[in-house]
């Protein structure tokens, strides 16, 4: 029986449409406020800035006097 053709070139994996779009969103990533998601099990490093509410500042007490008339 014939044998099956040997592939003339290795596969180029840095040319599948998933390795394209990986270089791309870590490339987003790096620059980017707004991060993108690489692949399904790893998200992106992401440091989420809180923002704690100032105290309201106590009212002082104010005196209330009576003028007598």
């Amino acid at each position: 029986m014939p044998e099956p053709k040997k592939q003339s070139s290795n596969r180029k994996t840095g040319l599948r449409r998933s390795h394209l779009r990986l270089k791309l969103a870590r490339a987003v990533n790096k620059k980017s406020p707004v991060k993108a998601f690489e692949t399904k099990k790893t998200t992106p490093n992401v440091k989420v800035k809180t923002v704690k509410k100032a105290a309201k500042p106590a009212k002082k007490a104010t005196k209330t006097t009576k003028k007598a008339k």
